[in-house]
């Protein structure tokens, strides 16, 4: 016993001894030469220059401005045991003075402690004290900032958005990366800068690009002895997108003291323009934001901040109609079956009052006169003959409550509720009565008007494509994609029909202001409840007489040309009331300036002259 305590403790004592053996002879054999081959040589990452975002006409929306960074040498502060902190000595003061005398602009102070916070004795490269300066700027105090040793001046760029901000929430901006974001990627860390929002964010590893480098052989004293190697980086990735800058401004335009969104498509996918109204200026991020500007943004009931075009959810209202009828029919619900539309329906024996917006009703209704004078009657009878589950399930394969699959980040989904959702979300049943509104597109359903516009390419096409804001990155163009989902084609023709009725049959809805377009348009208005009306109204009050935050939303999607589908037009008027009066002019104008620049060539009717929508809608209190 006592010998195998013995044999053990031998043997523990070998293999430390061995171990430790080998940790100095071999493993830091590798240490010590890699410290001196770091003695001899130094890496120098070469930052890549970003890609340029460009419009469809290759007109500048996202381009780097040309200036020059201020950095100081290293070994100008010393360690201070009494502070018990690093200080600067007076060469630093006197350097950091000379800048700011040169630029009166910058903080000494802040120069002095960005300093201060990077240096150490075992830094030998130089320190960056000033990020950006502009080359006009520049020229005048180059020749006596440049003689001084201790001072490297290099060339810079910072990001410019020419648009300002009539594209902000597609093109997004660029800001000072943190530490998190520089653990994900290391040209994000070398660089310093990473996409916050948009495009900037989505296609932020194409723009940024590959680090380059030079790999230099140095003295003892840190000075360069030779070149061993240089790798170029990559860099210029631009994005080409689909959108047209003129087409952003007009709508821009149109918006002017009202709020809302307006998306155009190509019934392939492709978004010729995407304003979400009111917007903000990218630029102030760039450069740092006042506080002042920082509070008026956050503190704006309008919401500049969120993109409404893929961020903002709202309740559909009538303009899921066409959808829903198609649902009917693909559960085998006879469409093709006249309703009467009396003004109201009830459910049993309750005395609650599902209401139509007519309330001396639309009498005998078939499905082409339901969608021309959006009867929600009609809709109403059939939802309950079809159940909530196979709407919804139909819904969604055209496109509702699911993300379309847009290059753009943070997209949200909308909502198509069902009896499982329901259970899920609250732990409650579905009632019939909310089968009922989910059929004129209130209650619980939600979608985004990016959802809406594809929906409604995919009622024009029978395709359902997957939108898209860039159409070539990097010189690689983009393919496009599309789902089909088969429904009746009889059906779906009738409601083409109907939609074309709206804007223009005598009857139609937006009939005064889409009638008179250049080329055929189809569509449908709806209107989206902000508030509900008490059954105990029997006359509804006038949106005009509501509170503005109380109105509700005017919603008109529509595609042209009627008989050859090109582009989708799709609006919302945050509180706009109706549709066909506050949407439909917004929607109307940007047909006349497509129209006018050519978009829709030998279908135009005749030309005519863009005119100005001079009667904008001012909303209280803006």
């Amino acid at each position: 016993m006592r010998f195998s305590v013995i044999f053990i403790i031998f043997i523990v004592f070998w293999i430390i001894l061995i171990s430790r053996i080998y940790q100095i002879s071999v493993k830091s054999n590798y240490y010590y030469d890699n410290l001196a081959q770091m003695n001899i040589e130094r890496k120098y990452f070469i930052k890549p220059v970003r890609g340029e975002i460009l419009d469809r006409n290759r007109k500048l929306l996202a381009v780097n401005d040309i200036g020059f960074s201020i950095k100081i040498a290293p070994h100008l502060t010393k360690y201070d045991k009494k502070q018990k902190k690093r200080v600067p000595n007076q060469k630093l003061f006197k350097l950091i003075n000379g800048i700011v005398k040169e630029f009166p602009e910058l903080n000494a102070t802040k120069l002095t402690k960005k300093y201060v916070t990077k240096d150490s004795s075992y830094n030998h490269r130089y320190i960056p004290v000033v990020d950006f300066i502009a080359y006009d700027e520049m020229i005048g105090a180059y020749p006596k900032l440049s003689i001084n040793k201790a001072l490297k001046i290099e060339s810079e760029t910072k990001r410019l958005y020419p648009a300002g901000a009539m594209a902000t929430h597609i093109i997004g901006y660029v800001g000072r990366s943190n530490l998190e974001e520089n653990e994900k990627d290391p040209v994000v860390e070398k660089v310093g800068v990473i996409g916050k929002t948009g495009l900037e964010r989505q296609y932020n590893s194409v723009l940024q690009g590959e680090l380059g480098y030079r790999l230099v052989k140095v003295s003892a004293r840190n000075k360069e002895v030779a070149e061993i190697e240089k790798v170029e980086p990559k860099d210029d990735q631009n994005l080409v997108l689909n959108i047209d800058l003129g087409l952003q401004k007009r709508i821009n335009q149109l918006f002017v003291g009202q709020a809302g969104v307006a998306v155009v498509m190509g019934v392939e996918g492709d978004i010729i323009a995407g304003v979400s109204y009111p917007s903000y200026d990218p630029n102030l991020f760039v450069g740092g934001i006042s506080s002042k500007k920082w509070k008026d943004l956050i503190t704006d009931l309008d919401h500049p901040f969120t993109n409404k075009i893929i961020g903002g959810a709202y309740p559909p209202g009538s303009g899921i109609k066409m959808g829903m009828a198609l649902a009917y029919s693909k559960a085998g619900t006879a469409v093709e079956n006249t309703e009467f539309c009396r003004g109201y329906i009830k459910l049993g024996k309750s005395r609650h009052k599902f209401r139509c917006w007519s309330r001396y009703g639309h009498g005998t209704v078939g499905l082409r006169k339901a969608i021309r004078e959006s009867c929600d009657v009609y809709f109403y009878n059939k939802a309950l003959k079809t159940g909530i589950n196979a709407m919804a399930k139909s819904l969604r394969q055209m496109g509702l409550g699911v993300k379309s699959g847009v290059d753009l980040p943070r997209e949200r989904a909308g909502i198509v509720p069902d009896k499982a959702w329901k259970r899920k979300r609250y732990n409650q049943s579905w009632y019939r009565g909310e089968t009922v509104i989910s059929s004129i597109g209130q209650g619980y359903n939600l979608a985004t008007p990016l959802q809406i516009a594809r929906y409604t390419a995919f009622l024009a096409t029978e395709r359902l494509p997957t939108p898209q804001f860039v159409s070539v990155i990097a010189g690689e163009k983009v393919e496009k994609k599309y789902e089909l989902f088969e429904v009746n084609k009889q059906h779906l023709n009738t409601i083409r029909l109907g939609m074309y009725d709206v804007c223009n049959s005598p009857r139609g809805t937006a009939r005064r202001t889409m009638s008179k377009l250049p080329i055929i348009v189809a569509g449908k208005t709806g209107t989206s409840q902000v508030v509900s009306i008490p059954q105990g109204e029997k006359k509804r009050m006038l949106e005009s007489q509501l509170d503005y935050y109380s109105r509700s939303h005017a919603w008109l999607t529509t595609y042209a040309p009627f008989d050859n589908p090109k582009y989708v037009v799709t609006v919302l008027v945050e509180h706009g009331g109706h549709g066909g009066s506050t949407a439909g002019p917004i929607a109307a104008e940007i047909y006349k300036w497509m129209a006018n620049e050519g978009y829709f060539g030998e279908h135009l009717k005749g030309k005519i002259k863009l005119k100005n929508l001079t009667k904008q809608k001012k909303k209280k209190g803006h």
